[in-house]
């Protein structure tokens, strides 16, 4: 991808955006590039647990926002990974303090003074200004859509938003995947979900309960990579090709399911 500033977005809640955030972030600092990733989910800040850096944060967005630290002072930089550093959301306030003015110059400022090559931007569910200063620091978004008809419903809507912002370089993560349901017919196919949204796919992750285990101990399972098959996996090859690797798909077994109809309700034939 050409965008250096990606939101990672969804609209429907606990589809997995933070975890494709520290994911997707981690293998790319692994690559060697120098990454950032920054929670905005002021009040429910997450990305510091899955992470495992949660007791290390001091200062937090909103005291770069206000000006109570300087930006250096509240970057993160990961254990594991040098490459790698997390600016938390606060816990303590609310979406209130957040301004997309300062997104973007703190964005701006992390790019051009802190010589990041890419910022990955975790926004909040919804619609609303998390969403709004999330994507407003952006040029490119990574829309993580499960493969279910709430999920893709509030991903389209989304993805018109973040075209009317003028974020043309959008890309589709399909996550939790699980093949024998879309074999039953009993979930979305991936022709499906990307005839409905008309964007590009970067990525397919298969539901992993190793995600779960990794996410309970804040070590990001992309980084474990004597695992060559699963959801690490998946991530990991989400990051070659948001470095601009040509990583083929992996083949997924579908079916004309019980959910073919149901791309009317989207518009589709």
């Amino acid at each position: 991808m050409k965008a250096k500033a990606i939101v990672v977005t969804s609209g429907k809640g606990g589809v997995g955006k933070t975890t494709t955030t520290a994911n997707v972030g981690a293998a790319l600092a692994s690559l060697g590039e120098k990454v950032a990733v920054i929670d905005t989910d002021v009040g429910l800040r997450n990305l510091d647990v899955v992470m495992g850096l949660e007791g290390r944060v001091v200062y937090d967005l909103i005291d770069v926002f206000e000006g109570r630290c300087k930006l250096k002072q509240a970057l993160i930089r990961d254990k594991r990974t040098p490459n790698l550093h997390l600016l938390a959301a606060s816990q303590t306030r609310d979406k209130s303090a957040l301004s997309i003015e300062r997104m973007k110059d703190t964005v701006k400022r992390l790019l051009e003074e802190e010589n990041f090559d890419r910022i990955f931007i975790d926004s909040p569910a919804g619609i609303e200004s998390g969403f709004q200063t999330a994507a407003g620091a952006a040029d490119g978004a990574l829309v993580v859509v499960n493969p279910e008809v709430s999920s893709v419903r509030d991903a389209d809507r989304i993805i018109g938003l973040l075209e009317a912002q003028e974020i043309t370089e959008v890309r589709l993560v399909i996550n939790r995947l699980r093949p024998e349901m879309v074999k039953r017919g009993d979930m979305l196919e991936v022709d499906d979900v990307l005839e409905i949204l008309g964007v590009k796919l970067i990525g397919i992750v298969p539901e992993d309960e190793r995600i779960l285990v990794s996410t309970n101990v804040g070590n990001p399972a992309s980084l474990d990579e004597s695992v060559r098959n699963g959801a690490g996996n998946a991530f990991r090859q989400i990051a070659r090709r948001v470095n601009g690797e040509e990583i083929p798909f992996a083949a997924i077994e579908q079916n004309n399911g019980l959910f073919s109809g149901l791309k009317r309700l989207f518009g589709g034939s």
